[in-house]
């Protein structure tokens, strides 16, 4: 869908003034070790905090390392804290990783600056990884210029999660393509004090709050920036009727009937609320489904799937990948390699399957087609996998809104190097009205000055 990534919106300089905006971060790492293994080497690789890559931490030792002798020691982080490091890691030349995690935001950017090792030659050659396994919309939303900076270890879009059995007593029926009105209706219908009626994420971050969120201003008709002819942006629309409108209805949908303490709620503390029965519906990352369906999940075979809601456009989910890349800096980039060649292939997939708790359901998905062809995983995810892949298709990548985007194709995000830092800054406000803490008006006309600078 997206193999070639060209134009004019590409900027490395500013790509780079962009992407350096970051704190200082203090991190916590977890050596996955063997007790054999004969090469003695040992690689970094920071990855995100999600279920999947605690699953790849624990397995490595026996299906990696013992095999290779490489150790690898693991830098697990929580999805802000991840972006924050890597960022300034790889924009700065760091020597911290050998490899690292990131998504389809960075990775364009980055490949284009020349941060990253490009992995196409390698990935060609590679037999065991094959390369024309993987599924072209994700591999071309990890690539700039024809070129794969980055490969997928599990692939999303978006979708409402619910519990069929929470509705039926409700007498509520779930529309297989909802809007979100509909979804507002029903999640008040069956808010209860025992359990919320539903969970959207309230954690400040452009990948957190600002990813959810996004998708809505979006089928509300709204957009962070204009966008000129060339790709390039305009002007700041935060002070847009829209904007407001989306806003509005998102906090006010939370407070409603959301989950308790939804300004520190993303998708792992939602997931864990969604698991534990203390929330209904659950608007978040297709992945999740695999986890709410894994043999150890105490909602098994309790969920329906719809389609991501909308409101003025056709579609609303997102398309994302999380991906390890080999920063152009790694210290040992023929090691990262072989981890990653591993880690993303169609073996590991297979191998996960049978040696994780959550089973087949909950091995990554989204990459690659083979994947949907194991008799296995097919059974396991006969509830989800079809509505995943449909989800996938239907995410609006090139034309998310009602107008033109600047920058590079995204749906959850704006693909300019600047919404990284307005993201984040303005998640803050918002997440402090999603708590009732301050009014909209205060928060919206904070961020439109911070869009509007941070173009300038």
């Amino acid at each position: 869908m997206r193999e070639a990534r060209n134009g004019s919106t590409r900027r490395p300089a500013k790509i780079l003034v962009g992407l350096f905006v970051v704190g200082i971060v203090a991190t916590a790492s977890v050596a996955a070790t063997a007790l054999g293994g004969t090469s003695g080497k040992t690689i970094s690789v920071a990855i995100v905090a999600n279920p999947q890559m605690q699953d790849i931490a624990s397995l490595t030792p026996s299906l990696f390392t013992a095999k290779t002798g490489i150790k690898v020691k693991y830098t697990i982080l929580d999805e802000g804290k991840l972006r924050e490091v890597t960022t300034r890691d790889v924009g700065s030349g760091g020597k911290a990783f050998d490899a690292v995690m990131i998504g389809m935001y960075e990775t364009p950017q980055f490949g284009s600056a020349g941060l990253l090792q490009d992995l196409t030659s390698q990935a060609k050659a590679d037999k065991a990884y094959n390369y024309n396994d993987l599924i072209p919309a994700v591999r071309g939303g990890l690539s700039a210029n024809g070129k794969l900076y980055a490969s997928p270890f599990y692939a999303e879009s978006s979708f409402v999660m619910y519990r069929k059995d929470v509705l039926a007593k409700k007498h509520v029926k779930m529309p297989a393509r909802p809007t979100w009105q509909q979804i507002a209706t029903i999640a008040r219908k069956i808010n209860s004090p025992s359990m919320a009626g539903i969970c959207l994420r309230g954690k400040p971050g452009w990948g957190d709050l600002g990813a959810a969120f996004t998708t809505v201003l979006n089928t509300f008709g709204g957009t962070w920036w204009s966008s000129k002819p060339d790709g390039t942006p305009d002007k700041a629309q935060v002070d847009q009727p829209a904007f407001k409108t989306a806003l509005d209805f998102y906090a006010k949908l939370v407070q409603d009937a959301g989950e308790k303490d939804a300004a520190n709620s993303s998708f792992n503390e939602c997931l864990a609320q969604y698991q534990a029965g203390k929330v209904a519906m659950w608007y978040d990352a297709t992945v999740a489904a695999g986890l709410l369906e894994a043999k150890d999940s105490p909602v098994k075979g309790k969920n329906g799937y719809a389609l991501a809601p909308v409101v003025k456009t056709k579609a609303s989910g997102w398309l994302w990948s999380w991906a390890l890349a080999i920063p152009k800096s790694s210290p040992d980039s023929a090691d990262a390699w072989k981890y990653i060649s591993w880690a993303t292939s169609p073996g590991y997939i297979k191998a996960a399957g049978t040696k994780t708790k959550g089973g087949w359901a909950s091995i990554p998905p989204g990459t690659r087609l083979s994947t949907y062809r194991i008799p296995q995983y097919k059974k396991a995810a006969s509830a989800f996998a079809a509505k995943t892949l449909a989800a996938m298709k239907a995410a609006p990548i090139k034309n998310p809104g009602t107008t033109k985007r600047p920058g590079l194709p995204g749906v959850q995000y704006v693909g300019i190097p600047e919404f990284q830092d307005v993201g984040n800054r303005c998640t803050q406000l918002f997440s402090s009205v999603i708590a009732g803490s301050s009014k909209d008006t205060s928060a919206l006309s904070q961020c439109q000055q911070i869009a509007s600078k941070a173009i300038k």
